[in-house]
């Protein structure tokens, strides 16, 4: 396999130098300040990145204040106490997407949150506690026992919270069979997922860089080379919550 000296090499040349690819690498939170979010971001987070998915990411991003506001901040202890019927009644509510599918997992997801942190304290700490050398054993867990996690909903959201992760995009992918690893170009099979795990825990180990830092860098190296100021427009949308 390729040294990822390489493939920052391609990147760095892409993007401008290292100073350049460096302001597009997005902030990974510490285990600490990770462990300190309250657990009301994680299910919002959960929310947000369900929601994304088939849909447009604008406009869930637009409409987010109004997601807030309508399942009470994600407060888990308000929303583990509503009776079904109560969770029914957001399929006539405007501000959330009325797809009930999507509606239950915000529910689901809080009772998930709230067996979670009863056996570790709390969901932050759960999630902090996960070594990133093993991200797919926490996507097979999330997958598991959350609900409508699986895939790269799950992916998104511990990008979204601020957990050191990869994501498997269609240019992340690239650049790995690049550097000699054999997958699918869609990841999915345990088998394949594990390569990539693999892949990524060998350049860290090279380079000491976090995995999101990893992940960004290695997408950065192939693909379209969308000029630094439309990538920095994009970055909105992920910015941790």
């Amino acid at each position: 396999m390729h040294k990822f000296s390489t493939i920052l090499a391609r990147a760095e040349k892409r993007k401008g130098g290292p100073k350049e690819l460096k302001k597009l690498l997005k902030p990974v939170l510490s285990k600490k300040k990770l462990s300190q979010k309250g657990d009301d971001r994680f299910l919002a987070m959960m929310t947000r990145a369900i929601n994304q998915a088939g849909f447009n990411w604008t406009v869930i991003a637009n409409k987010w204040p109004q997601f807030e506001e309508a399942y009470f901040d994600f407060n888990i202890t308000a929303l583990g106490c509503m009776p079904p019927e109560r969770w029914e009644e957001y399929l006539k509510d405007k501000r959330v997407v009325r797809h009930w599918p999507k509606i239950k997992a915000v529910m689901e997801n809080t009772y998930f949150i709230q067996d979670t942190a009863r056996q570790y304290g709390s969901f932050a700490q759960f999630m902090a506690e996960w070594p990133e050398s093993d991200q797919v054993g926490l996507m097979a867990y999330l997958k598991k026992h959350g609900s409508r996690l699986g895939g790269n909903s799950g992916q998104w959201f511990m990008r979204y919270i601020g957990k050191d992760c990869f994501v498997m995009t269609h240019d992340v992918i690239t650049a790995v069979k690049n550097a000699g690893v054999d997958v699918a170009d869609h990841p999915t099979s345990k088998r394949d997922m594990t390569k990539v795990q693999n892949a990524l825990n060998e350049w860290h180990e090279e380079s000491s860089l976090p995995y999101t830092h990893l992940s960004q860098i290695a997408g950065f190296s192939v693909g379209d080379n969308y000029d630094n100021a439309t990538i920095k427009k994009e970055m909105v949308k992920f910015v941790t919550d």
